[in-house]
């Protein structure tokens, strides 16, 4: 009896070291810095923390043996055990409040921390008032065991996620999305991130600064980088981790996680590749992309087709600049054929798909001239599904040829007037699954009509939208090339034909009242930025849309770089400068001439009579790459033997990261009676406060610099 008394008091005298300590880390929270040996004790939190649940819960059990005040030897038993699951639940508390200094934070983890304080001085008040009434002491127990279970569910949700106790009875019915709907990143590439990324990226538990739970976590990027760049896997901080070694520390997911498949880790790589956009559909890729052939297979639409596949010659003849026929989806017999350009379509081209009426499964003839054209050629194509005959002035006897494919499953004909006869003929298409027939001029009784006569099909009528605004998406600006010598043309066109497109050509936003209306191209023989936006009705205007074009008029008889560009982004030298061939913003990592440590020093002459009087320097920013304008931009002139400034300009610096982009500086010489010149391009030298790598040094990028008269 003498020894478990001293065991007793011993447990009772290390209790109040653990309650001491806890209240010091407790109360200076990241105030105090810990040295790095404790780091260790603290990261045994996850291994510790079982034994005190296994000793508190058996003793909180002693509490409910009937008759346990009688029985002096087995309380005595109870009571250490739980003395020693207190002393063990202080341990663990320790341990965890100094884990809790590293990466983890958010709101789980408090509302663990403070379980877990719970938790421990519920234990201390229950053992040393455990004399009190025994039912109230039951009543305390069933709290405190509740307490634990609770702040381990919490404990759990920070290392494995906060489903993963329920997720085995939680349903696995998941929505499956069209191939047409589906996006890169949250369709394909998200699904990857949350099953092997982000139990150690989340709020919570934040390893390396990186949160991979939302969105703007991944923009931000870590302490040690971007999470991508568009096109550069060696700044790209996913690129960079996944491809190394698995036994290397830095690779991820790390070596005792679930590894990615070697599909997961080819989607990723050709993700960063093909521009790591966070909003771009999958369907915009090309269909021999990689990224495309990878992913497309996992959306609905891609049924297996058993019939032969037609002859790639003949594919290859039949796509015109007015015709498009494609595969349904990669490796797929199945043909997606469509028809645009009015202007340039001719009726009896339709017989030249006789050749691959066999595989044709997706027919779209939107806003085709079908008027009176005999369309009993569709009748041939045996495996047609789906048929878009928007806008193109069918008749009734037109659709009673459509009527009769009874294996169409989707058949939209909006912007086609339905009469009598033609509902007549729709009601016998038993077969269809979808059926769009906005702006048909059906009234509200014929539309209860095709309801009725079709159960079973999707009838899209759409929607006046009265009251409701949208904006307009933004127009698109056509080139054939950045850089010219002569004049070049510029055309700038929107999807809606009736929306207004307004342009400047000073880099300032063009408003919809003073700025020109775009009617026509326009033809420039001068260096500058087309900025345009489209408005309309009952429509908010778009965003902008901008493009650069550049005159090249004078080149240069002599150049070198006094100074050398960093060794990564080298290009091919100051040949570079002059190659008259713009490098794509999407990829720093080719032909563009990188500068961090030193300012680009470059020397020009020139042979003949006159000197340029305006320079034209190609930059490009890309904020999250640490690519920002120059922090100055100087040109000195050669006159006499001593150089003088001509003229230089100070680019503004943005609060917030943006798109990669290209950009362009025009400066005016002061001068042109110069022998030489000389272009200085500082980079920044300390990132922006609102930068997550705020105080390092900047980079500047430069891919062209032109001269003019």
């Amino acid at each position: 009896m003498l020894k478990i008394s001293s065991i007793r008091s011993f447990l009772e005298s290390t209790l109040f070291f653990w309650v001491g300590l806890t209240l010091i880390i407790t109360l200076a929270g990241d105030s105090l810095v810990l040295p790095d040996w404790l780091q260790v004790i603290g990261r045994s939190h996850p291994i510790l923390l079982h034994f005190p649940i296994v000793l508190l819960l058996m003793g909180l059990l002693f509490f409910w043996i009937p008759g346990i005040d009688k029985k002096s030897e087995i309380r005595e038993i109870g009571e250490i055990s739980f003395l020693a699951g207190c002393n063990f639940a202080g341990i663990t508390v320790l341990a965890g409040l100094i884990l809790a200094q590293e990466e983890y934070a958010g709101e789980i983890l408090t509302w663990h921390k403070w379980g877990g304080l719970v938790v421990f001085a519920g234990c201390i008040l229950l053992y040393f008032f455990r004399s009190l009434n025994p039912n109230f002491i039951r009543l305390c127990s069933v709290a405190l065991a509740l307490a634990i279970i609770a702040t381990g569910h919490w404990g759990a949700g920070l290392t494995h996620g906060e489903d993963f106790l329920l997720a085995p009875i939680q349903s696995d019915n998941m929505e499956i999305i069209p191939l047409a709907e589906a996006e890169i990143f949250d369709d394909v590439v998200q699904p990857i991130l949350q099953a092997k990324c982000i139990s150690c990226h989340k709020e919570g538990k934040i390893k390396g600064e990186l949160r991979m739970d939302y969105l703007e976590g991944l923009q931000k990027g870590g302490k040690s980088g971007p999470f991508v760049v568009a096109g550069d896997f060696e700044k790209s901080l996913l690129t960079q981790r996944i491809n190394l070694p698995e036994d290397d520390k830095k690779h991820m997911p790390p070596k005792n996680k679930a590894q990615l498949t070697d599909e997961e880790l080819l989607i990723l790589n050709e993700w960063v590749a093909s521009g790591a956009s966070f909003d771009q559909k999958l369907v915009t890729l090309p269909a021999k992309n990689e990224l495309y052939q990878l992913a497309s297979v996992k959306f609905e639409g891609n049924k297996i087709y058993s019939f032969k596949s037609a002859d790639a010659e003949a594919i290859a003849k039949l796509n015109t600049s007015f015709r498009s026929v494609q595969a349904l989806f990669p490796e797929s017999p199945a043909l997606d054929v469509s028809y645009f350009g009015i202007s340039a379509f001719q009726p009896n081209s339709l017989a030249d798909l006789q050749t691959i009426k066999n595989q044709i499964v997706r027919f779209s003839m939107d806003k085709m001239p079908l008027a009176g054209i005999d369309l009993s050629f569709l009748r041939d194509f045996a495996h047609l599904e789906e048929l878009h005959l928007n806008f193109a002035d069918l008749d009734s006897d037109q659709l009673k040829v459509i009527s009769g494919l009874d294996k169409l499953e989707i058949l939209s004909l909006s912007g086609n007037p339905l009469n009598e006869a033609s509902l007549e003929n729709l009601a016998k298409m038993n077969s269809l699954k979808k059926l769009y027939l906005w702006q048909t001029g059906l009234s509200q009784q014929d539309q209860m009509r095709i309801i009725n006569a079709l159960p079973t099909t999707e009838i899209e009528f759409g929607f006046d939208g009265k009251g409701i605004i949208y904006e307009l998406n933004s127009p698109v600006i056509t080139q054939k090339t950045s850089i010219y010598q002569d004049s070049l043309e510029l055309k700038v066109t929107h999807p809606i034909k009736t929306a207004e497109i307004r342009y400047t050509l000073d880099g300032t936003e063009p408003d919809s009242i003073s700025s020109p209306v775009f009617t026509a191209p326009i033809f420039v023989k001068n260096t500058g930025k087309l900025i345009a936006k489209a408005y309309a009705k009952d429509w908010i205007g778009s965003k902008t849309t901008e493009a650069i074009f550049i005159h090249s008029g004078i080149s240069p008889s002599g150049f070198s770089l006094l100074s050398e560009p960093n060794s990564k982004y080298r290009a091919s030298g100051a040949a570079t400068l002059f190659d008259l061939q713009k490098a794509e913003a999407s990829n720093h990592g080719q032909k563009w001439l990188g500068f961090q440590d030193a300012p680009m020093e470059l020397e020009v002459s020139f042979d003949g009579e006159s000197n340029p009087k305006e320079i034209s320097l190609s930059l490009l920013y890309n904020e999250a790459a640490h690519i920002f304008p120059p922090a100055k931009v100087v040109i000195q002139g050669l006159e006499n033997g001593k150089w003088k400034v001509l003229a230089s300009q100070t680019p503004t610096v943005t609060a917030k990261p943006l798109p990669a982009r290209s950009e362009l500086l025009n400066l005016e010489l002061e001068s042109t009676g110069y022998e030489k010149l000389k272009v200085t391009l500082t980079p920044l030298p300390h990132l922006p406060k609102w930068h997550p790598n705020a105080g390092s040094k900047g980079w500047a990028f430069v891919d062209e610099v032109i001269f003019n008269e």
